[in-house]
């Protein structure tokens, strides 16, 4: 995936305006969602940019990893290009400039609704659940996003 872009003011609060720790949060916040989906992990915070290193199990797990750092309140950017998969899952499933596969992304904007835009990715509001099922991990209840979250699309 490499580097992906987030907006800075948007996401969770983990900081609670505390300067120093903000690695160490991220990585726990990761940890805490993904549990043995990563190993190894290890987070650099830097003015709101974002370095994962480690490895995970499967494309999701690191997409998913990614998106967890980026969806931090303070974090613009996540470069997860050391975050390696490992194991039989390695096949790609992720859309990134000029290649498509499985996964893509989306930036929610106001008025979003998982139905809504699971109408807009696939044609029908009741498959919302595939979206939230590929997101669980990021947010937590399907009646609560917020505009600038970014979310996988699954295929």
């Amino acid at each position: 995936m490499g580097l992906l872009d987030f907006l800075k003011d948007a996401g969770k609060d983990l900081f609670g305006g505390r300067k120093g720790n903000e690695a160490d949060e991220i990585k726990k916040e990761i940890e805490r969602a993904l549990g043995s989906n990563v190993s190894g992990l290890g987070v650099r915070y830097d003015n709101g940019r974002v370095t994962l290193q480690g490895s995970a199990k499967s494309v999701a797990a690191k997409e998913k990893a990614a998106l967890i750092a980026g969806n931090v309140k303070g974090v613009s950017h996540v470069d997860d290009d050391g975050l390696q998969v490992s194991g039989a899952q390695t096949a790609g499933t992720t859309q990134t400039a000029g290649a498509t596969t499985g996964s893509r992304y989306y930036t929610i904007k106001s008025g979003d609704t998982l139905s809504k835009i699971s109408k807009e990715m696939y044609g029908d509001p009741n498959d919302y659940n595939k979206i939230f099922e590929a997101n669980r991990e990021v947010i937590g209840d399907p009646d609560k996003i917020y505009p600038g979250q970014q979310i996988r699309i699954p295929a």
